[in-house]
């Protein structure tokens, strides 16, 4: 695997770069994308984000500015985030052999690019961009605003127990040019729509605990979404909701992305390890928080991420 200056120094010989970023692209992705766009354009160089289907509004506004037209033809590719070709949006799948430096942080990386950099000790992929960034030259708000973004995002606010003394340390140094922070954690972090806080309503209404309670699982059916009309930003980082509820230290949050296929994503303390139990339904993430995708009716994949939480918790009991 490259170092840190091994990569640098590939992203300064680069040029008319395309980045990828993730299917149901989170602030992560979104922002280590456009921060390390913004840092090859302060070299002089051509590069541009792959447009993302899925993009959020919330998200869009870091994103919109570095989208790539329709013509770009790209000569290197980069991947931000993406711990698995499978992650890959459908239109970036064309690039999927072409990815020439994939940047990652999750244990689960499957290293599918030609040359990879990953750390699964970083908070984020924004900590590793930012790392880079620094080896490439001086860090400009422009690319400190997105950064902010990836850092605190896939940290909760710096509240996540991923959070280390050099997420703390990036983050001082992104806020230190300037950048205006207290706007990202009203609309990251303290803003809620309406059609948002009937989701969670409906979710708590109708969780489900076993294991003695340490387990909760929360659904958000297609119907639910259909009844409050909720568009794509009013459900991002639903899977926060559960890890919130006293003595839970595994919440379960499955997301029907179509009819009886459900994207499940994991929020857990040391008991259990989210990595290992998403892996065996063919997931991965992080060891506290993971996702996986399962095909089956609700009570019957509901039934398999229970039976896979079991094996890796051994005093694990309905």
């Amino acid at each position: 695997m490259l170092t840190i200056q091994e990569a640098a120094g590939r992203l300064r010989s680069f040029d008319n770069v395309l980045i990828l970023t993730h299917v149901r692209p989170d602030g992560d992705t979104v922002g280590s994308a456009a921060a390390l766009c913004a840092g090859l354009r302060a070299l002089g160089k051509t590069a541009y984000l792959l447009p993302n289907p899925e993009l959020t509004d919330t998200a869009a506004p870091y994103f919109r500015p570095y989208a790539a037209p329709a013509d770009f033809q790209p000569e290197r590719v980069v991947s931000t985030d993406i711990a698995a070709a499978a992650l890959f949006p459908e239109n970036a799948k064309p690039y999927a052999e072409r990815v020439d430096l994939a940047i990652d942080h999750h244990p689960s990386f499957e290293g599918f690019g030609r040359e990879n950099y990953v750390r699964p000790s970083a908070a984020a992929t924004g900590e590793i961009i930012y790392d880079i960034l620094a080896e490439l030259g001086p860090i400009t708000a422009e690319m400190a605003l997105p950064l902010y973004v990836a850092v605190s995002t896939d940290c909760g606010c710096f509240a996540y127990n991923n959070t280390t003394a050099h997420t703390h340390a990036v983050a001082a140094a992104l806020l230190r040019t300037g950048i205006d922070f207290q706007a990202v954690n009203k609309t990251f972090f303290r803003t809620k729509t309406k059609k948002r806080l009937a989701l969670e309503a409906a979710m708590l209404g109708e969780i489900e605990y076993h294991d003695h309670g340490r387990v909760a699982v929360l659904a958000v059916p297609l119907s639910l979404i259909a009844k409050v009309q909720a568009a794509e930003t009013d459900a991002e980082d639903l899977s926060a909701l559960g890890g919130q509820i006293e003595g839970v230290d595994c919440a379960v949050t499955m997301r029907e992305l179509r009819p009886d296929v459900w994207k499940f994503s994991l929020r857990t303390g040391p008991r259990v390890n989210a990595t290992n139990a998403c892996a065996l339904l063919g997931g991965g993430g992080h060891a506290a928080a993971a996702g996986c995708t399962v095909e089956a009716p609700f009570a019957e994949a509901k039934g398999r991420m229970l039976e896979a939480i079991a094996r890796v918790a051994p005093d694990f009991t309905l």
